[in-house]
């Protein structure tokens, strides 16, 4: 880290609203010469934003930018880059049908009489940048799509440094690289430190944030939380201000309501990896319980919920049900193993607005029947009439828009799609996000009823722990995609989970 404590970025009161959200409130963020400072949050906390105020995809809506000690605005990422502010994305933002030379001077190519490209320059330069910026000997007249996601990230890098960039700025640039990738990135980050360049690096990983970072900024909900040393400030604190939640030691909630786990297990999996999603992941789901997947958002539990669901290819590995190994290439086929899913994301994965009641909740029945085996219309109406009073969905009648009613109701009349397909799984992903405190008690209580009644296995997923808490009869703690620990009947508690997605408790392996 250079010695100097020269701030060379400052963001002052940085607010920024999109129609109807306030997506940064008075956000705060000081970068020095030198450093490697992380951004922190969960997702949706507003990271991602600031770098786009920063690097002019966005306009500000009020604040101060303040670079090398000159007001800024920058009004394009171009315009950014031309100051020296440059950003690598997860996902490489080069061209892949591209040279790699082609790639790194972009826009930049030398020229030589008569204004033409002088090709032989721009390949013997692409060589010496990477040779000796970064060690790297490759052939830089091959398409970029010859190499790697890791070596076309080094070409990313490469191209930013050349720009005679001051601050370069990580996003997730680690997602999708082995452990000596990501250690090969490391080193040469502290190199770029060392010769005065600032890096911002965002990342979930909470491990290598410990191992490069020098300081870190958390946001939360858009807002400032703070800013720390890294050496300063023990994890389990860091995931208390990600969280906004103080560590209760001994808070353990009653269990007595909650179902128990029956000898049989419904599903299973071993070493399940879906590339960048899921990763090594064995476990088994009982009939009759509600197993939880806890973790920060982005941690990995949706993808785990949708792999289990057939929406995601795993590479190996393998998934059981009611012990016998299956093959998913679909949604399709989990849901002819009566397996339902329950989205996240409502709006865009789950509702369909314009359709009356009785046609969701019959929509996915229908597509597991088959598009030839329309259902008579007094058998809709049966079982539409039968989950709209089960789930006390409130409605004027079955045909009643699902556009007009309040968020709880869709989520019911979501969760009502699934279980008219008669599941022995229900996967529930946030299924409380957004609605009112009366019908999060209903849909938690309906979760532990389904299970210890009916015997269903239930998966339930919420960024709240009291609700995990008070529901699940067991818990996977997820972090950076793996399954770190299980906690069981009184381990279950939200200072123990926060302690295990610290790293700090570890329950049964």
């Amino acid at each position: 880290m250079a010695s100097d404590n020269e701030i060379i970025l400052r963001m002052e009161h940085i607010n920024m609203f999109f129609p109807g959200v306030k997506a940064l409130k008075d956000v705060t963020f000081n970068l020095r010469r030198g450093e490697i400072h992380s951004l922190m949050g969960e997702n949706g906390a507003g990271k991602s934003t600031l770098i786009k105020v920063l690097t002019g995809v966005y306009a500000k809506t009020s604040g101060d930018i303040i670079y090398c000690g000159n007001h800024i605005n920058p009004k394009s990422t171009l315009e950014s880059q031309q100051i020296g502010i440059s950003t690598v994305y997860q996902e490489v933002n080069l061209c892949q049908n591209l040279t790699v030379a082609e790639n790194i001077y972009i826009g930049r190519e030398p020229r030589g009489r008569f204004g033409a490209i002088d090709w032989r320059k721009m390949s013997n330069d692409a060589q010496k940048l990477l040779k000796n910026s970064l060690g790297i000997d490759i052939d830089v007249n091959q398409t970029l799509s010859f190499y790697p996601v890791a070596m076309q990230q080094m070409i990313a890098i490469a191209r930013a440094i050349d720009t005679r960039c001051k601050i370069l700025i990580l996003d997730e640039p680690t997602s999708s690289l082995s452990d000596k990738e990501t250690e090969k990135l490391f080193s040469i980050m502290r190199d770029l430190r060392d010769t005065g360049i600032s890096i911002i690096f965002i990342s979930h990983f909470l491990e290598q944030i410990y191992a490069i970072c020098d300081r870190i900024t958390v946001l939360r909900d858009g807002e400032y939380v703070g800013e720390y040393d890294v050496k300063t400030l023990p994890r389990i604190e860091l995931i208390s201000k990600m969280m906004g939640k103080e560590i209760k030691e001994g808070e353990i909630e009653t269990t007595q309501s909650k179902s128990k786990a029956r000898e049989s297990v419904f599903l299973s999996t071993e070493h399940l990896t879906v590339p960048g999603k899921v990763k090594d992941l064995t476990m088994n789901i009982h009939e009759g319980e509600v197993i939880g997947l806890a973790g920060l958002l982005g941690a990995g539990r949706t993808e785990i919920a949708e792999s289990l669901f057939g929406l995601n290819q795993a590479t190996s590995g393998t998934i059981e049900v009611e012990g016998v190994k299956v093959s998913v290439k679909s949604p399709m086929d989990m849901m002819d193993r009566r397996v339902a899913f329950c989205p996240e994301d409502r709006k865009s994965a789950g509702v369909f607005g314009d359709l009356s009641v009785r046609e969701n909740i019959m929509i996915a029945l229908q597509a597991k029947n088959g598009m030839f085996k329309h259902m008579p219309r007094a058998k809709q109406n049966e079982l539409a009439d039968y989950y709209i009073d089960l789930l006390r969905i409130k409605v004027s009648d079955r045909e009643q828009m699902l556009s007009n009613l309040s968020g709880g109701n869709q989520q019911k009349v979501i969760i009502a799609r699934w279980l008219a397909t008669q599941p022995s799984l229900l996967i529930l992903d946030e299924p409380t996000r957004g609605i009112d405190v009366g019908t999060k008690t209903e849909i938690e209580a309906l979760a532990v009823s389904l299970a210890r009644e009916k015997g269903m296995s239930v998966v339930f997923i919420s960024g709240e722990m009291g609700e995990m808490v008070r529901t699940c009869s067991r818990i996977l703690v997820i972090r950076d995609h793996v399954k770190i620990t299980e906690l069981a009947e009184d381990e279950i508690s939200e200072a123990h989970i926060m302690q295990a997605i610290a790293g700090d408790y570890h329950g049964h392996a």
